[in-house]
């Protein structure tokens, strides 16, 4: 793209991204920082730096500010609406991302329900639901727990991704309490237990563990979980004082997962309101996503995943205590009882965690009264109703917020019921938000108009066809699972792994471009490139080019020849 000397340029940019919450505290982290080289010349240009955040909690309770990044100072309240602003000149872009935090204070269990009428252009003509509950502040009891942790041993799960889960597995261990209840399956071609029971939680129990998944958790062979995952429902088909959880954590993808799904979701009917909980976690690209998500969604459990191999353990402990915090089992929404149609967007209503919010969303038709209630049991199993106010909030584009949950949990049923109306609707889903999913790509799309002629651009924009370059973008998808990849072990389903010659080939090409790059980054660098005359610069370019050939030259022969002067 040209720009002319002197030139305002305006960019917009959408940013989508769910809160964290880490103790009564939700959080956002926003890309803000700025390379120094950005920077317009000093004492020539003016650099203002302006932020304005509208934080709506979407229900009337007090907002505590925790901390920001940047100074900003409270503008305004309205109701559950509060304004900041910060305004200020400069003398360097930010050089740091920018982080808000808050508490929306509640002494105990609390939430509401929003929603938003159906527009022509949805894919549903029924209207939008969301209903949110919020653990609060007031100390409920946490379920007792029966843990079985059931984690792949395959032969594609050597070297980091095993370490990992090992580690993880261990400290979750260690947070468990007197009074809880454990044990661990390995699996691959063949299953291993490390007990033919569970073992009550206690110093000895979990050192005992510790030494047995030392010795045990050596990766080789096959995957098959439909085993280890009836072994795991036998052992806690005995259990009454606490809540069952299976933790299944696998990299693989296998030919049974439909079945997988169909008989877990019999068994679980059949077992009634003290059924196991099932949370999954997926490691990698190979295995399949939305199979993991839909067994989740059967089991009243939570499922993440990690794509890299840096981020295992931190993911699957934060999985593990969201998942092991229930303070809130078998709820419901009386909401059937006022509305004409009332689906939500996945298979069951998920238990409520003191370390996560819960958020259900979904479709239905009449109208919804002014308050429903939610009703649960708590651990000593005394019934517990929370009254949650209905509110239509013009300010908050549901559609646009729950675009990416829906999307999930749509493909995971097109991809259960193999149902092409349900896949239509994903993509419909997906085009109308910009959001990529399993069935739709997402291309770059350039239209140069200098290519086109007078009275023609206009047309030719329209048409799509002479003056645009399209490019493909990769690595959107997660795919439904590499079952030829898992059946030949394959270890390169992270995206931080690559094969030995592509890392031989990047690291010799990136060392002998990036030293280079690095000069030529820095706003001194470009001040002197301002200052040049033509024929300086086309002796500049001369010696680029000729370094550049050297470096060309020193990384083929490193990776062709193995750095031997032979």
């Amino acid at each position: 793209m040209k720009v002319e000397g002197g030139a305002d340029i305006c960019a917009t940019f959408q940013w989508s991204q769910k809160l964290l919450y880490d103790s009564g505290r939700f959080s956002v982290d926003i890309p803000f920082r700025f390379p120094y080289f950005v920077n317009p010349l000093p004492k020539v240009f003016m650099k203002k730096e302006k932020i304005q955040l509208t934080v709506h909690s979407g229900f009337s309770k007090e907002i505590l500010l925790q901390g920001t990044s940047h100074p900003l100072k409270e503008k305004s309240r309205q109701g559950d609406k509060l304004f900041f602003h910060h305004e200020a000149i400069v003398e360097n872009w930010s050089i740091k991302d920018f982080n808000f935090s808050y508490n929306v204070y509640s002494g105990d269990l609390s939430g509401g329900v929003l929603v938003q009428p159906a527009t022509l252009c949805d894919y549903d003509d029924r209207d939008m639901f969301c209903i949110f509950l919020l653990p609060g502040s007031g100390n409920r009891k946490v379920f007792g727990k029966a843990v079985v942790f059931i984690v792949d041993t395959s032969g594609s799960m050597q070297g980091k991704p095993l370490e990992n889960v090992k580690h993880a597995v261990s400290t979750a261990l260690s947070e468990l309490v007197e009074g809880d209840y454990f044990n661990i399956i390995t699996f691959n071609d063949e299953l291993h237990s490390f007990s033919s029971c569970l073992e009550q939680v206690n110093d000895k129990a979990i050192a005992s563990a510790t030494e047995w998944m030392n010795a045990n958790f050596v990766a080789e062979g096959g995957t098959d979980i439909m085993h280890p995952l009836s072994e795991a429902m036998a052992l806690l088909s005995s259990v009454h004082d606490t809540l069952p959880q299976i933790y299944l954590i696998t990299d693989g993808s296998v030919d049974d997962e439909h079945n997988i799904c169909r008989t877990t979701k019999t068994d679980l009917s059949n077992r009634g309101s003290r059924s196991p909980r099932i949370s999954t976690f997926g490691l990698g690209s190979y295995c399949n996503h939305y199979f993991l998500r839909m067994l989740a969604s059967i089991g009243k459990g939570h499922y993440d995943a990690a794509l890299g191999t840096a981020s295992i353990e931190n993911q699957i402990l934060k999985w593990f205590r969201r998942a092991s915090s229930t303070i809130v089992a078998n709820i419901s929404i009386d909401a059937l009882t006022h509305l004409d149609e009332f689906e939500v967007d996945s298979e069951y209503i998920p238990d409520l965690s003191a370390n996560s919010p819960l958020c259900v969303s979904g479709k239905y038709k009449g109208k919804f009264p002014d308050t429903i209630k939610a009703k649960g049991y708590l651990a000593d199993m005394k019934e517990i109703s929370v009254e949650l106010k209905v509110q239509q909030l013009k300010e908050i584009p549901l559609d646009k917020v729950l675009v990416i949950q829906q999307i999930d949990f749509m493909t995971s049923k097109a991809w259960m019921s193999a149902d092409k109306q349900v896949e239509r609707k994903v993509i419909k889903l997906s085009t109308q938000n910009g959001v990529p999913s399993e069935y739709t790509d997402m291309i770059f799309l350039q239209t140069n108009l200098d290519k086109v002629e007078g009275t023609q651009k206009v047309k030719q924009k329209l048409k799509g066809h002479k003056g645009r370059d399209e490019q493909q973008i990769y690595g959107l998808k997660l795919g439904f699972g590499n079952k030829d990849a898992t059946r030949e072990n394959l270890i390169t389903g992270f995206g931080d792994m690559n094969p030995a010659e592509k890392s031989v080939m990047l690291q010799k090409g990136s060392g002998c471009c990036s030293r280079v790059a690095d000069c030529l980054c820095c706003m001194c660098c470009i001040k002197a490139c301002n200052r040049m005359n033509d024929q300086c610069a086309v002796l500049m370019a001369q010696i680029c080019a000729a370094l550049a050939c050297l470096g060309c030259y020193e990384c083929c022969a490193e990776v062709c020849c193995g750095g031997s002067e032979s």
